[in-house]
């Protein structure tokens, strides 16, 4: 069968100030949350983080030079940004972050491209550019100077538009192309039932599993829950596949209603699920099982696993998270401030051949 869903390439920046033994700056881009390069101001070079990203000089062989060089001058930029986002938020010292996120997603059955890329400060979103209307939307009042800068750019607005609808599909292309083993492949989950304590919710616990396009629930008699589950975080393992639980509440199930529960895991692009039933005897308890781990012995290394995930991808440090794709963003009002000077205003990188990096 033919593997059909959005693959999304994701470009991260973040700039930082006052956080100890951390870079002050870090660029990273991930193919369907994979991530395939890396540099930062300690090292100051773009390395591959993927074997199949070698294969990218067959065609350019200035590549990894280039992209260098690209994040070497989106460094000094974002030392700037940091510092002009101090003074419109009156800050001083602290530990400050400041974020550029940008991509697309392309869809591999009808080629469309959904171009998105916006700014954060500490954490929340600062600006963010409309596809649509080839404006930028500012959700914070210190942003509307930026914004009113950038909307009066047309000629910028229209590279924009051009990168995030046309050649950022050709980079997801060309990235699938070199990775189609390991971004196409299909991996099933083993999924395992937990609880600590006789009273604690019951866990459903899927992890192992590729891509990241899943969803797991618990079912009652066929039909989904909402009122009675608890979703946990989606989270990546080690070994570049992923984990994801939810957790049933006892409190309002009977015994003898147990055997019209079950868990359901889905993977986009298999058509069979992975039911698990809720059953006393598969469960895992802190006394544990035989042949099996207890709870805390599984819980423990997946907090090992989380722990050298974001050491290694460091785009989740201070509030990367707190983006999220293609969201709504509220308008801002106007601002009887856009009259201070060129330098008060925040910059966006600068490029001599192209307006972004590839990724």
């Amino acid at each position: 069968l033919k593997y059909l869903y959005f693959l999304l390439l994701s470009v991260f920046y973040t700039g930082s100030s006052g956080i100890p033994n951390f870079p002050e700056f870090v660029a990273l881009a991930l193919v369907d949350e994979v991530q395939i390069n890396y540099q930062d101001s300690n090292s100051r070079r773009t390395v591959p983080k993927q074997d199949w990203m070698s294969r990218v000089t067959e065609n350019d062989p200035q590549y990894w030079e280039q992209q260098t060089q690209i994040r070497l001058g989106h460094e000094q930029t974002f030392k700037g940004n940091i510092d002009t986002a101090k003074q419109r938020f009156n800050q001083t010292g602290g530990v400050h972050v400041f974020q550029w996120m940008y991509g697309c997603e392309w869809d591999d059955e009808t080629q469309e491209v959904n171009g998105f890329m916006q700014y954060g400060y500490d954490g929340e979103d600062f600006i963010a550019f409309d596809l649509k209307t080839l404006t930028w939307i500012a959700p914070k009042q210190q942003a509307v100077i930026t914004k009113h800068k950038w909307d009066n750019n047309k000629g910028l607005r229209e590279l924009r538009k051009t990168y995030l609808t046309r050649d950022c599909g050709d980079w997801v292309k060309k990235y699938v192309d070199y990775g189609r083993s390991v971004l196409l492949r299909t991996e099933l989950p083993s999924v395992s039932l937990l609880q600590k304590t006789p009273s604690s919710p019951v866990s459903c616990l899927a992890t192992g599993f590729y891509p990241h396009r899943a969803s797991l629930v618990w079912r009652k008699d066929g039909e989904e829950l909402h009122e009675e589950v608890d979703h946990g975080e989606f989270l990546p393992n080690h070994d570049g596949t992923f984990q994801m639980s939810v957790d049933l509440k006892l409190s309002s199930v009977t015994p003898e209603d147990w055997t019209r529960y079950d868990c359901v895991f889905q993977l986009s692009g298999v058509n069979e699920d992975i039911i698990t039933k809720l059953d006393k005897a598969v469960i895992i308890t802190n006394k544990g099982k035989t042949g099996i781990r207890s709870v805390d012995e599984k819980l423990n290394t997946t907090a090992i696993i989380i722990a050298a995930v974001v050491v290694s991808a460091v785009f989740l440090l201070a509030g990367v998270v707190a983006y999220k794709r293609r969201e709504a963003i509220c308008t801002s009002s106007s601002d009887n401030k856009s009259n201070k000077s060129e330098q008060s205003e925040l910059s966006e990188p600068e490029q001599k051949k192209t307006l972004l990096p590839n990724a």
